[in-house]
């Protein structure tokens, strides 16, 4: 019977360690630079980029572009202070991946970003930008 008790201390124990990291990889959170203002990332501070050539809830990044753009999928986001968890969603891509959204354009990385606040891909091209939500989407 003590092994049980010491069994069940040790998984209940566990459960709160590992319950609230899986909570916090679900988080999108707010990072902010001088020549950016307050921006979305993941959890670990990668920057999230939206796509000029997608529209609502459809996504026009296939093929190679997604390896240079990986997707950004959560099943459920935990948003930051300020923005609502009705303002993220899920899409199904062409490719039958699925594809978290906010305000109904496609999130994706930028795959030469290796470290949190890095922002290498904001304006690329004149099409990926950085999410900022203060004016997002754009007019």
């Amino acid at each position: 019977m003590n092994k049980f008790r010491m069994l069940g201390a040790f998984f209940g124990l566990l459960a709160l360690l590992v319950l609230p990291a899986a909570a916090m990889h679900h988080e999108v959170k707010l990072a902010e630079k001088a020549e950016i203002g307050k921006y979305l990332t993941d959890s670990e501070g990668m920057t999230l980029y939206w796509f000029k050539k997608d529209s609502t809830g459809q996504s026009a990044c296939a093929g190679p572009c997604v390896d240079n753009w990986p997707i950004f999928y959560r099943e459920k986001v935990a948003p930051p202070p300020g923005l609502n968890a009705d303002e993220f969603g899920t899409i199904t891509r062409e490719d039958g991946a699925k594809q978290t959204t906010f305000r109904g354009y496609p999130l994706y990385y930028y795959k030469v970003d290796s470290t949190a606040g890095d922002t290498k891909g904001n304006n690329m091209m004149g099409i990926w930008f950085v999410v900022v939500p203060e004016n997002f989407p754009p007019k």
